[in-house]
């Protein structure tokens, strides 16, 4: 019996995802557990592999296709076996499901997607075609005897759908070049719009003296190398932030819009923004306040490297409470970073840099940290905000504190 293999829900909150590649073929021999498709979706790419042995016999999706969660994607069985898809109602979002996708039996009646408007001939295999390339048969006039549609047909509908429209390569001011929105750059421009959309959004900034947090780094360095670790700035205020959150536990919360509540997390987990060459991707170091900075340094340095490459865990882009954009690291000072939805509030490192200031009467030079703390202000006002910037300060200031467990 034919089995259908619905696009399963590979994240939390997932909706859609795109068929970025097909790893077989129809008629292709696979094995159970065998990857068969490459499904971008939250800024991760997921291979899914098939659900049992057999052979695929139909691939119901296109490569850059977007597919809805629950869709039937492909289907499998055995050598020459006849199959029909049932037709599938427009759902409500479906329930969560394993990396597996659901099965289920596809039943032995004739195919019928939508109800056609006028009687459409056309033998079973035909429709099957139709289907695998996406032609609705109720828009061709057949050629065959009696005004049947063949194969022939479809695959002609099937060219001139494909044939790319005629676009403008220039405007009166000069050419132009054209870049699909599409992958991960949709996904992070969708994100952002919905940031943007739904927060009321606010940023604060301040400044910290690095002095004695570079000193400590510098002690320390050495230390960590021996143990395979590189142990950055970005480490340390990794472990600061997560201390300042436990004392101002409106930063570490979402709204439950719905609910009408505030939902404040008892979990310190700290998204980290690595630049990628595909786009922006936020690894989540979970549980910091019990690790140790070397923890933090070899975590961070591991995840970045897995996002950077696309083999990073979709779970390890997940279940974070907060943000740290560090644009510091490619030399920006100030910026007004955008909250990542669901979280309330995201913090902006920038390039530490000598600068002179006043301490007891005196111009002295000093590495500046500078801080951008972007916050909804529908559920953090803006005294706290400025409370939590001045307790990270502290930190940063006396790292001394953040050592517990090196």
């Amino acid at each position: 019996m034919a089995l259908e293999f619905k696009l399963p829900d590979l994240g939390e909150g997932l909706t859609e995802g795109e068929i970025v590649k097909w790893l077989v073929k129809p008629g292709e021999q696979v094995k159970e557990g065998q990857p068969f498709v490459q499904v971008e979706t939250d800024k991760a790419l997921v291979e899914i592999p098939a659900p049992s042995s057999g052979v695929v016999l139909a691939l119901l999706a296109q490569e850059g296709e977007r597919v809805q969660v629950g869709r039937v994607i492909a289907v499998f069985g055995q050598p020459g076996e006849e199959f029909s898809l049932a037709r599938e109602e427009a759902p409500p979002r479906p329930a969560s499901v394993g990396v597996v996708g659901t099965l289920e039996e596809a039943p032995e009646e004739e195919l019928q997607e939508v109800p056609e408007t006028r009687e459409v001939a056309a033998l079973p295999g035909v429709r099957r075609l139709a289907k695998e390339l996406g032609v609705a048969l109720e828009a061709l006039h057949g050629t065959g005897p009696g005004g049947r549609i063949t194969e022939q047909d479809v695959r002609r509908a099937a060219e001139a759908k494909s044939k790319p429209k005629a676009v403008r390569k220039y405007d009166m001011y000069g050419y132009l070049e054209r870049i699909p929105l599409r992958g991960m750059r949709r996904t992070i421009a969708q994100a952002m719009i919905r940031s943007v959309q739904t927060t009321a959004q606010v940023t604060a900034t301040e400044e910290a003296d690095a002095s004695r947090l570079l000193a400590l780094r510098e002690i320390l360095r050495e230390q960590a190398a021996r143990q395979g670790v590189h142990l950055t700035v970005l480490a340390f205020l990794v472990k600061a932030v997560a201390r300042a959150l436990q004392e101002h536990p409106y930063l570490n919360a979402s709204l439950d819009e719905q609910a009408q509540e505030i939902l404040l997390k008892k979990y310190y987990n700290i998204g980290i923004a690595v630049d990628t060459p595909e786009g922006l991707m936020v690894p989540v170091l979970k549980g910091v306040p019990e690790k140790s900075l070397l923890q933090i340094a070899k975590e961070m340095a591991d995840l970045a490297e897995k996002a950077r490459s696309r083999t990073i865990d979709l779970a390890d882009l997940q279940g974070g409470s907060f943000t740290i954009t560090n644009y510091g690291s490619v030399g920006g000072i100030l910026g007004t970073p955008i909250i990542r939805h669901p979280e309330v509030a995201i913090l902006g490192v920038g390039r530490i840099l000598e600068r002179p200031v006043v301490r007891q009467g005196e111009i002295q030079i000093r590495p500046l940290v500078p801080l951008s703390l972007s916050f909804d202000h529908r559920v953090v006002d803006g005294a706290e905000a400025a409370r939590f910037l001045l307790t990270l300060i502290k930190l940063i200031e006396e790292p001394e504190g953040l050592l517990l467990g090196f």
